[in-house]
Order: C-alpha cells, then structure tokens, then sequence
C-alpha cells in the first residue's frame, strides 16, 4: 500500500556514546515507516536487495543502512554483500567482528563509493551489534573476486627495481597512470576528460610482458596478472556498465549455501533490479541481465528488490535539475513530502503504477548536460521493484579524506 511519512527526525547514533553527525533531514522517513518496510521486506525473503539511484547522496544511504539495521535486528539478516572485492570486504568484515585498527583504515582498500563517513557509520554500528551479539553476528563479504590493490603496483615496481632495474622507467611509465584507477574508476577519467589517453588494459598487458620472462620474479608476475585482470575486468576494459550479473549472483547464492544466513545486498538498482535493465547511457546494448535478475531466477519471490530513488537535490558533483516528465521520479516527486514508500507487491498499487518506466541513475560519469540520458528502463517497474523509497530532496554524502 502507499505510505506516507512524518517530520524528519535525527537518527540513533552509530554506536553508543557517539555523536551522530548526521542533519536532521538525512534520514526523512519517521521509525514506523522504516519498522513497516522492513517488516513487508522480511517476510520469507532469503536476499534483499536495496539499491540506490545514487552512490552520492547522504539521504539514499541512510534509508538503505536504516533498513538494513531493522533486517539484522528484528528480522534475523546476518549477512551483508557490497559490490567490492573478496579483499577489501574481508577488510570491512574484520573490523566489524573486533579486529583492532580504525574504521577510516578498514576502508582503506574499500571501492570509492563506500569511503564515506555514512558507511563508517553503519560499519560502527554493526561492529556494535556483534559486540553485543558475539555468538551471532553479522559477516560482511564481497560480490567480487580478489582483486589488484595499490600496494600490488609498489610490490611489482620493488621487484623490478632489485632484478632488473634496468626496465624500471619503463614499468613507472605503464603502472603510474593506471594505477590512477584505484582513486578514480577509468571510465569515470573518460568522462571527466581526465584520463591520459591510452587505455589502462594495454598499458597493463605491456607492463606484464615487459616482467614475463624474468628469471626468479614469480610473485612480481603473479601481482602483475592481477593488475592485468583488474584492468581488463573493469567498466572501461569490459566496455560494459551493467557488471558480471552471473558471477555476482553466484558469489550471493553461495555464501548463503555455505553459511545459511539471510543476506542484505547493498549495490546500485542498476545492479538490484530484479529484471533486466536498459540503460540510457547505451540503449544500443539492449535489456542487459542484473545480478538482481539472476537471483530472482534463482530464488523467486525469496529475492526482494528495493529501490531508494529521488526527486532533485545537490549531490556535490553536480546540482540535479528536477526529473524528466518522462521518469517516474518525476510522478513519485509530485507527493509534497520529505519521503514516502509504494509496495508494488499489493495489488491495487501494481495496477496504477506498473507498466514500461524510466528510471532515473545518476552515476559517476554524470553530467548535467546529458541528463535525459542518465538513466535506466525496465519493461514492468513491479517486475524489477518490490518496493520504492523516494526523496524529495538530496545531500552530499561526506567523503573520507
């Protein structure tokens, strides 16, 4: 059923003690409507999926994380997926089951987006949710492998530099721009108009022959594959935005054979939709599977998809106008209040709301000047969407040094 909302409020803090350096209207969705969600997303789900439509907005992530704490604490999720590698989420696991060392350095080797101090947040507060619950806490894993990290370009580079230092400029020459892409993704540095010119993948693939062959360098070739890989699999190598959707859904479906928790998936809805998207950045690729896709083939209803989308707002990178007449942003926008909530599941709201729609995506490579564009298309929206959230207004998420 539609739901309203009431008056912004201030969340709990993180962790106990601690000050919440969130504003008020971060979080515009009053306890019972996040207490309702929450209980309409549990009910027999085994994956949750909760997608944004940005990476940048300090409103977004807090309805996410604020679900994602009432799914561990009154529903029984124990288990959280990010779009990251096995390595740097085992980083992010660590420090919520105790490890020692800060949040800001469990996030050292974290994907961009999730180096935010919201993220830092919701990583205190599960790490006090398994101080409190030691004999049943919360896991977090990574939907991607093992991945190249910047201290593999320092290794490489050490290595050449004691066996054959003679090819040492040669290799700086190949890592220093590439390595670049651990900061800023290389398809974002096309967009931006920064990016040096020659793609990165070619720069690695010169940089492993260049050490191939060199008696006694087995680890230095073993990281500069890594780094190979890195490359060629990113979103500039590949040429595709949409992800490895298979791959991803596996890595979600068997964590939870192995370990039998119910898991909370955190990506973007381009990656949630639980039907196939078209993106409006390259409507020539057609319907392009989703890892959400693949696991509502794989559990049925027992995948729930969320989308946490919004209206207008300044994200920091660029001040949005107000949505496209065309993207149901614009319709869902058209509610005068801070937040409000649809369950595409109940009948008479599948009725008025379901149908082709556009969606909009505002994502690293954004620029105002193609707004129309910034977005995704799906052939049913309750197909792809259990559930919408949609914000009036966004914020700027606070970026960690």
């Amino acid at each position: 059923m539609p739901n309203d909302t009431v008056a912004p409020r201030r969340p709990a803090p993180a962790n106990p003690g601690a000050t919440d350096p969130r504003p008020a209207d971060a979080l515009p969705l009053s306890d019972a409507a996040f207490d309702e969600i929450a209980r309409q997303l549990a009910g027999a789900a085994t994956v949750v999926g909760i997608g944004e439509a940005t990476r940048f907005s300090r409103e977004t992530f807090g309805v996410r994380d604020q679900l994602f704490r009432r799914l561990v604490r009154d529903h029984g999720f124990r288990a959280l997926a990010v779009q990251d590698s096995a390595g740097a989420a085992a980083d992010l696991d660590a420090y919520v089951r105790g490890d020692e060392g800060s949040v800001a350095a469990a996030l050292g080797r974290a994907w961009g987006p999730w180096r935010t101090g919201e993220m830092a947040a919701a990583l205190e507060w599960i790490r006090a949710f398994n101080r409190d619950h030691a004999d049943d806490p919360v896991r977090i894993f990574g939907v991607k492998p093992v991945q190249a990290q910047p201290a593999d370009y320092d290794a490489v580079l050490d290595g050449v530099r004691a066996s054959a230092s003679e090819l040492l400029a040669q290799m700086a020459a190949h890592l220093e721009p590439i390595r670049t892409a651990h900061r800023i993704e290389e398809h974002v540095q096309r967009a931006r108009g920064i990016h040096p010119g020659r793609p990165f993948a070619e720069h690695a693939r010169d940089a492993l022959a260049l050490v191939a062959s060199l008696p006694g360098t087995d680890e230095v070739v073993a990281r500069m594959r890594l780094i190979v890989e890195f490359h060629e699999r990113s979103v500039a190598g590949r040429g595709d935005y949409a992800g490895e959707a298979e791959v991803w859904a596996e890595v979600i479906a068997d964590s939870g054979r192995r370990t039998g928790l119910r898991t909370v998936y955190w990506d973007g809805i381009a990656h949630t939709s639980a039907a196939e998207t078209v993106l409006g950045l390259a409507p020539e690729r057609g319907p392009q599977a989703t890892v959400g896709s693949v696991l509502r083939r794989r559990f049925g209803a027992q995948y729930v998809s969320v989308a946490i989308g919004f209206r207008h707002g300044d994200l920091g990178v660029a001040v949005l106008p107000e949505p496209a007449a065309d993207l149901v942003d614009a319709r869902l926008g058209e509610v005068d209040r801070p937040a409000h909530w649809l369950d595409l599941r109940h009948a008479d709201v599948r009725r008025e709301w379901d149908g082709p729609a556009k969606v909009r995506v505002i994502s690293g490579v954004y620029t105002p000047a193609r707004d129309a564009a910034e977005h995704l298309a799906v052939a049913s929206l309750a197909d792809a969407f259990d559930v919408l959230v949609h914000i009036r207004e966004v914020s700027p998420v606070r970026r960690l040094p």
